[in-house]
């Protein structure tokens, strides 16, 4: 357990965190696990596509109450899934991830790259 990511406050509950042999093996398509977070990088064909997708994105994980990092490049938008309290990757993570992926397929055909 890294110091900078502990804080008393969030009930850390090690029990809910899955190990990275389960995250590798449960992950969603598309999906990678690193350092205890789970991650994807989305390609598309402009930097305003990527934002679009960013911002559903953050609707979606306001609507289900669980909120990923998002990073947005120039033609290219990574969310990374870590459950804080937890102190890693959790079911709820994977679920999220799914979720993810669904919208994913919903605009993959309009301003995208490719999955």
């Amino acid at each position: 357990m890294c110091p900078e990511l502990y804080d008393p406050r969030m009930g850390y509950d090690p029990s809910r965190k899955l190990t990275d042999g389960d995250v590798l093996d449960l992950k969603p398509e598309g999906w990678w696990g690193d350092a205890g977070k789970l991650f994807r990088e989305f390609p598309f064909d402009s930097y305003q596509a990527g934002v679009d997708f960013a911002v559903r994105v953050a609707a979606l994980a306001e609507a289900r109450g669980h909120h990923p990092d998002i990073s947005i490049y120039y033609r290219k938008v990574k969310v990374n899934y870590f459950t804080h309290d937890a102190g890693g990757v959790t079911q709820r993570d994977l679920d999220s991830a799914q979720a993810v992926n669904a919208l994913w397929a919903e605009v993959s055909g309009a301003g995208v790259t490719g999955a």
